[in-house]
């Protein structure tokens, strides 16, 4: 009896097993729903805002005397038309202004009649201007994306600071800016071989390709055996240059009225005159440079005398600076627009251009410094510095200066090796990156 009742239960279980089979058959499980990856959609390739890969897209440049007209009129743009997109374009970019050599495009529609649909044109590396040819003839100005590099460099001068610069495959602007921060303090014409330098700075780039230096924030020139010091500081709302002591770097007068020369005379009581040859005073030194350099007030001051001398200075302009001293630049080739006596200029403003005018040899500008009346040795002039950081800024300039003379000091010159680079943290303002490359 017991084992009837065993097998009636395992065909029981068979019986259900089947069934369970046969149902599962009919309906099978639902199978998971397989959702597809979504489709990754490219982003557009942007040139001057507009997508190239919907157009095709002619790049040359403007050739010598090369107007609006040639280069549309190739294009089945009528003179009509022309015309009006000249004088439409006036508030935004006067087309008259087009330079030899500068960049330009044509967006043109991707099929075999190849319609130009823009026009671009690049004012300079950062900004162009765009003529959308169709009926609206739209024009806007636009501007590339600038991107910032955090930037340091060194160097030890062999000829010239320029050199340098070229040599170190450094932008050689850094140069012209270096000048400009020692103006008051280091003379760049009397730059020896062995002199160093070592800077901290920004330099901004389009499309990979450099535009320019935007700011240098610390440097370290060491001239004849003495370290020269600059630390780029905020006070009263402007930015400017301080020694390791707080100190200005600013002084009353430039070291020197031009750019980049070389001295071809002396100041001398007693000089063997080029032209005469006798010997005569120089009351000057002399800048060689080629005709048409521009020359600058080494100081704000008055215009007090301005003419022409034949047979001595030729075209020469005195300024006034204060009670004690007067400049005087001589043999310019001619003057700045707007000189005159009783015209005030400010330090740097452009005066005039080196010339040979008067008895000279060659272009050069005569440069003359009278203190208290009497002419001096321009090279010897010492001038009171302006303003120093104020004491109450003092805590924040130091720890300014103290993290960036760290970074600094761990720049190699030349063949030396790097030091440990120390972190910039707090010692940029605060919109600049903290990390530093090595140099």
């Amino acid at each position: 009896m017991k084992r009837y009742w065993a097998e009636g239960i395992f065909i029981v279980i068979g019986i259900a097993l089947v069934t369970w089979i046969f149902i599962y058959k009919q309906n099978p499980e639902p199978e998971a729903e397989v959702i597809p990856e979504p489709e990754v959609i490219p982003e557009p390739i942007l040139k001057f805002g507009l997508p190239v890969d919907s157009f095709y897209v002619e790049a040359s440049s403007i050739k010598r005397n090369q107007n609006l007209s040639d280069l549309l009129v190739n294009r089945g743009v009528s003179y009509q038309t022309i015309d009006e997109i000249a004088r439409k374009s006036k508030p935004i970019f006067d087309v008259r202004k087009l330079k030899q050599g500068n960049n330009c495009y044509f967006f043109c529609t991707p099929d075999t009649n190849k319609l130009a649909k823009y026009f671009i044109y690049e004012i300079d590396p950062i900004e162009y201007v765009v003529y959308q040819l169709d009926d609206s003839l739209n024009i806007y100005k636009g501007e590339k994306p600038v991107t910032q590099e955090l930037k340091t460099a060194s160097g030890v001068i062999e000829s010239s600071l320029w050199n340098a610069m070229t040599g170190n495959d450094l932008n050689p602007v850094l140069a012209i800016e270096l000048s400009e921060i020692y103006a008051w303090t280091i003379d760049f014409f009397g730059i020896q071989k062995g002199d160093k330098f070592r800077l901290i700075y920004e330099e901004n780039f389009v499309d990979s390709v450099s535009v320019g230096i935007n700011a240098i924030y610390a440097c370290q020139f060491e001239h004849m055996g003495e370290d020269f010091y600059a630390f780029e500081f905020e006070q009263d709302s402007i930015m400017s240059y301080y020694d390791d002591q707080g100190k200005s770097l600013k002084k009353a007068f430039l070291k020197a009225p031009l750019k980049f020369s070389r001295i071809s005379s002396h100041f001398s009581r007693a000089r063997l005159h080029p032209v005469l040859k006798i010997s005569r005073p120089h009351l000057g030194i002399d800048y060689a440079a080629p005709t048409g350099t521009p020359v600058h007030s080494i100081g704000d001051g008055v215009v007090t005398r301005k003419g022409y001398q034949a047979g001595g200075g030729g075209n020469y302009i005195y300024i006034k600076h204060n009670s004690v001293y007067t400049t005087c630049y001589m043999h310019l080739n001619n003057f700045a627009k707007g000189m005159a006596p009783g015209v005030r200029v400010k330090q740097g403003q452009l005066i005039g251009y080196v010339g040979k005018t008067g008895l000279a040899t060659g272009p050069h500008l005569d440069f003359r410094v009278f203190k208290n009346g009497s002419a001096m040795d321009p090279l010897k002039l010492k001038a009171p510095p302006v303003e120093p950081v104020k004491e109450a800024l003092m805590p924040q300039y130091t720890q300014l200066k103290d993290s960036l003379m760290l970074r600094l000091q761990a720049i190699p010159f030349g063949d030396e090796q790097p030091a440990t680079q120390p972190q910039l943290q707090a010692s940029l303002p605060e919109d600049q990156p903290a990390e530093m490359p090595s140099n």
